[in-house]
């Protein structure tokens, strides 16, 4: 037994004196590290103070210069071009995407209104080229534009002679540039050159409801389509009426007016224009403000607008799509030429038997739905009241048109028809009267945006106006 305990002890021994003889690290090997990290560190300190004080001197060098007049370097979203005058900066554009997700939510872009300089209007329009033009209206010409980046726009060059100053004429637009709405056209930038005045909008490639519901050779608007573009425009006009900081009114409000995208949502357009090229900026307008068929009876008397004004043009439109007619058509029979006095009758026929025959476009052939009809019929009848203060407000339209609620009353407390005592041939001559004295003649040519079609827009002084007050009279209102 002691013998076979002999070689495991001395293996044991063995391993035990390897591993004593093994060499340990020295104190000395361990400053020489220390050293290595300690030298190391001092390097990396060194670098970054003298990589702060090349910055600091650097700013303080920039400082000099730009109090020395040395040229500004501008951010990256800024374009340095040449022109006559030196160097201008333009402001490169981005335009959030309003359709998105298709919600009804404001679309809200990521870049405030961008102003332009005249060069590069002039580029994006090819000089204003007249293949470019595709609408002019009282306010001015417009072109299809395309920026850098090839996303397409609509250039509005307004017409010169408004009087408006350049301060007046920046404020407008700062407050038209803050309204986004998913049924409002978005305005991209500005320009002013001289005596020139130039608005950039979002380009919106449907054209107009005029011209899908009057155009020639259209296949017929479907009803779904007309419902949706009546809400969507109602929303875009209640927005500007209840939602903004300071109330807008449109002050011509027509299917000329309602733009379509591809899915065809509606977007208001040209609101705030009015505002924009009337001198005194006041409600009684210098301008004759409006187009003809579309003009609410108090403006025939007065020359005051007001968001029920915008009501009453809007009803007119409404009317335009349950009828397909014109607001004013000269091929009908006489008496007949203007929608809103040929659909009274039949307005009131309808509210109480609700026999659609008559009054209804024959293009959709009775594919409708007739309660969403009878809304619709419903609001227009209310928004054409001959007295504004018993119109509804645009929220109330809304709310009948889109949300069906059997309980939405727009009757404002009178029972339609019986709202006033009106004489609506004095109407018309008032509005013809108002028509020649804003330009001599009346002409039904008109052409705007998108769809060439001419609105009334001409000046007319304020002592005309006062007198044509004076020597009207009409029925209560």
């Amino acid at each position: 037994m002691g013998s076979g305990s002999g070689p495991k002890a001395k293996h044991v021994n063995s391993h035990a004196n390897s591993t004593v003889s093994s060499p340990a690290p020295s104190s000395g090997d361990h400053s020489a590290k220390y050293v290595d990290y300690t030298v190391a560190g001092l390097f990396v300190i060194a670098l970054l103070a003298v990589a702060v004080a090349v910055a600091l001197a650097f700013k303080k060098k920039k400082s000099r210069d730009d109090a020395n007049g040395a040229a500004y370097m501008p951010p990256l979203n800024i374009q340095v071009k040449s022109g006559a005058n030196g160097h201008y900066y333009v402001q490169q554009p981005f335009v959030a995407n309003n359709y998105g997700n298709g919600s009804a939510s404001s679309a809200q872009p990521t870049a405030a209104q961008i102003v332009f300089t005249y060069d590069m209007v002039t580029e994006i329009t090819n000089a204003f080229s007249s293949q470019n033009v595709i609408g002019e209206g009282g306010f001015g010409c417009v072109y299809k534009g395309c920026l850098p980046d090839g996303k397409r726009v609509a250039v509005k060059q307004l017409k010169a002679g408004s009087g408006q100053g350049e301060r007046e004429f920046k404020a407008e637009v700062d407050i038209i540039s803050r309204l986004h709405h998913r049924h409002l056209v978005s305005l991209v930038g500005s320009c002013i050159f001289e005596q020139q005045r130039i608005l950039i909008y979002e380009y919106v490639p449907n054209g107009t409801l005029h011209h899908h519901l009057h155009g020639m050779g259209m296949p017929v608007l479907d009803w779904a389509k007309r419902l949706k573009i009546a809400i969507g425009a109602a929303k875009g006009l209640a927005y500007l009426h209840e939602d903004c900081s300071q109330k807008i009114i449109h002050r011509d409000i027509k299917s000329a007016n309602i733009l379509l995208d591809d899915a065809f949502e509606a977007l208001v357009a040209d609101f705030g224009l009015a505002k924009l090229t009337d001198a005194d900026n006041s409600h009684v307008s210098t301008r004759v403000m409006g187009t003809f068929g579309y003009m609410a009876p108090e403006y025939a008397t007065s020359g005051k607008l007001t968001d029920r004004s915008d009501v009453y043009s809007f009803g007119v439109v409404l009317l335009e799509l349950v009828t397909g007619r014109k607001p004013v058509d000269q091929t009908q029979p006489i008496g007949d030429e203007s929608l809103v006095e040929w659909a009274r009758p039949h307005l009131l026929s309808v509210m109480e038997t609700r026999n659609f025959s008559e009054l209804v476009d024959p293009r959709l052939e009775k594919h409708f739905v007739e309660k969403e009809m009878f809304r619709m019929i419903e609001a227009a009848a209310a928004c054409v009241r001959h007295s504004a203060p018993r119109r509804p407000r645009m929220v109330q339209v809304v709310r009948a048109l889109d949300t069906g609620d059997e309980k939405s009353d727009l009757s404002n407390g009178v029972k339609y028809g019986q709202s006033t005592i009106y004489d609506s041939g004095q109407y018309d001559k008032e509005i013809m009267l108002f028509k020649k004295m804003a330009n001599g003649t009346f002409s039904d040519s008109d052409f705007d945006m998108y769809s060439r079609e001419y609105s009334l827009s001409r000046e007319t002084s304020r002592g005309s106006q006062q007198e044509l007050i004076r020597n009207s009279s009409c029925g209560e209102l």
